[in-house]
């Protein structure tokens, strides 16, 4: 069987916005190449990973067979469990020959989400920089976390490795940092690997819409400024229209064209690989043996569903909101489910009821200032972002001039060493974090967070500084102290969990909603978007897609205590149809 991608190099990277099919693609590429008789490894850095369901399989960390698919194996880098044998291989040694509370402070210091990022770094350094750990594959692919997650994961070996050469003393006042100095060879070898092209190649995931042309182009350039210039494109989901008289079908179609006419100069000239859309959802062997071949793509002329799923409109929903007068609002989700357009219209809506509301984002990969210029331009709703570099500045001018006053010189540079950690930035960005949702105390702030796995290490660097402060509350901001206790008031934050009409997003929104509950956060409301569900299509492709989503759909039913069902429109992901110009980018 043929592979997606022709010629490929050892190592191959799929990367993208949420929700184009990156695990579809990395997946289809592992099986082709093992169909032709090549060893593959396929692993997954996502902390969301859903290769599990897609395989078949039962995936942990070390290498499992997949199931018919002689030649292939998977794992998932579990951050947890990365985090834990970390931990040990720092703190193992001192067992019995320190106090037993020096040991559990140590243990305390690498309990954070900085700690999990660190662990799961050095295990994916592992597979890419050292070749003897996978020596018996002939490929190694890593399906990854969407983009804004994935490009900190890159960044790390430079970020890593400039830290350690330049960290002479050897010190961090942050407890994680401590066992990375014996890595720096592997660190740099990682590094050399992604920049080397006649090893690595990395796959840029897109879908026929501008905003993830625009993500994957921005991609391009990020990873171009780290030295990776082997770069190729999979288009996913193209779509011609087989029934002119379905409206909805054309109008999908035009939608793609338009954005292909607009594709940026940088794409233009990758290798491009072209995947239509198919009329099934891309779980299980078979269907991924399909992905990227045309002839075996049979229009299903399932019946339509009955429109009769029992959901209530967005604008009520919108109306209990505003009824509060304030508070948290936070989309959260598996990637390219919507969250950033759903953010921005509730945003919006809420902004023409004369209510003061700030539209912000969690993600990395931020696109709410594009979603809110899309409304219009207004007075009533201010847009802004976490910036993580901003907010790493800030933090660190904060602590020199309190931590680092009075210090001589040298206790003042070592000070500044430890502040030019990676780890720095996640403290500041969950300072950040912790500030904006104490604003929902003067208004309504609307959350637009990144996709699930990456939102979910916030929530647990939430839990782990509310255990710390708890210990010595006079020393945190008020904001840091009162962060969980708001995050778990219902009445205070309303979390939205986004989904879409498929498999696989709603079982991670399922899993969410459990890792949510652990936390002791419950959802205000379930949202299934771009739904064909409603529509009258005629389309053989779209109508055996909709024909899916039923039994998708039922899985909620006694599952969801509040459900809303969003149509697919003509503006893709964007619901911004008649919408009121009530935002002002600021």
């Amino acid at each position: 069987m043929s592979t997606l991608i022709e010629s490929p190099t050892r190592i191959l990277f799929f990367t993208g916005k949420g929700g184009v099919g990156k695990t579809s693609a990395a997946c289809a590429t592992a099986i082709g190449l093992a169909d032709g008789g090549k060893r593959v490894l396929l692993v997954s850095t996502d902390p969301a990973s859903n290769l599990d369901e897609v395989l078949g399989v039962t995936l942990s960390g070390t290498p499992t067979p997949v199931p018919r698919v002689p030649g292939l194996a998977a794992l998932n880098i579990d951050p947890v469990a990365a985090a834990h044998a970390y931990r040990e291989r720092v703190v193992g040694p001192y067992r019995g020959v320190l106090p037993a509370v020096a040991v559990a402070s140590m243990e305390e210091q690498l309990s954070g989400a900085c700690t999990v990022e660190i662990a799961a770094f050095d295990e994916f350094s592992k597979l890419l920089g050292d070749a003897t750990v996978t020596a018996s594959f002939d490929h190694v692919l890593f399906d990854t976390a969407p983009t804004g997650h994935t490009l900190r994961l890159l960044e790390l070996p430079a970020a890593w490795s400039s830290f350690i050469n330049a960290n002479v003393g050897g010190t961090s006042c942050l407890g994680p940092l401590s066992g990375l100095s014996a890595q720096r060879v592997l660190y740099a070898a990682s590094r050399e690997a992604l920049r080397d092209a006649a090893r690595t190649t990395l796959v840029l995931v897109a879908r026929p819409e501008s905003a993830s042309l625009t993500e994957a182009e921005r991609t391009r350039n990020e990873l171009a400024a780290l030295g990776v210039h082997n770069t190729r494109l999979i288009l996913n989901g193209v779509f011609s229209a087989a029934d002119p008289s379905d409206v909805t079908a054309v109008a999908m179609a035009a939608r793609g064209r338009a954005a292909l006419a607009e594709l940026p100069a940088g794409l233009r000239g990758l290798r491009r690989i072209d995947v239509p859309l198919l009329p099934f959802g891309l779980v299980g062997i078979d269907a991924l043996r399909r992905m990227g071949a045309p002839a075996e793509q049979a229009g299903d002329a399932a019946p339509g569903v009955a429109s009769t799923f029992d959901a209530e409109p967005l604008a009520e929903l919108v109306d209990e909101l505003a009824a509060r007068g304030r508070g948290v609002v936070m989309t959260m989700g598996k990637g390219g489910v919507g969250k950033t357009t759903l953010a921005a219209r509730i945003a919006a809506e809420l902004a023409r009821r004369g209510l003061p509301v700030t539209l912000t984002t969690t993600d990395p990969a931020a696109h709410v200032e594009a979603a809110a210029r899309a409304l219009g331009a207004g007075p009533r709703l201010k847009v802004t972002r976490i910036d993580p570099e901003l907010e790493t500045r800030r933090y660190t001018e904060e602590v020199l001039a309190t931590a680092g006053r009075g210090l001589d010189a040298q206790g003042r540079a070592l000070l500044e060493e430890d502040l030019r950690s990676p780890c720095t930035e996640e403290i500041a960005v969950f300072r950040a974090f912790a500030e904006t949702v104490a604003e929902g105390e003067a208004g309504f702030v609307v959350i637009d967070t990144a996709p699930t796995g990456h939102t979910l290490l916030l929530l647990d660097a939430a839990e782990a500084y509310h255990r710390e402060v708890l210990k010595k509350p006079s020393g945190s901001p008020e904001a840091v102290q009162r962060l969980l206790p708001r995050l778990r008031d219902r009445s205070y934050t309303h979390v939205l969990i986004v989904t879409l009409p498929e498999a696989t997003p709603i079982h991670e929104a399922m899993q969410l909603e459990r890792d949510l509950a652990r936390a002791h956060i419950a959802p205000y409301a379930w949202i299934v978007n771009q739904s064909l569900t409603p529509l009258a299509v005629t389309d053989p492709v779209l109508r055996s897609r909709r024909a899916h989503e039923a039994t998708h759909l039922r899985e909620l039913v006694g599952h969801a205590e509040r459900i809303v069902l969003e149509p697919w429109r003509a503006g893709g992901h964007s619901l911004l149809a008649a919408l009121p110009a009530a935002v002002q980018t600021a």
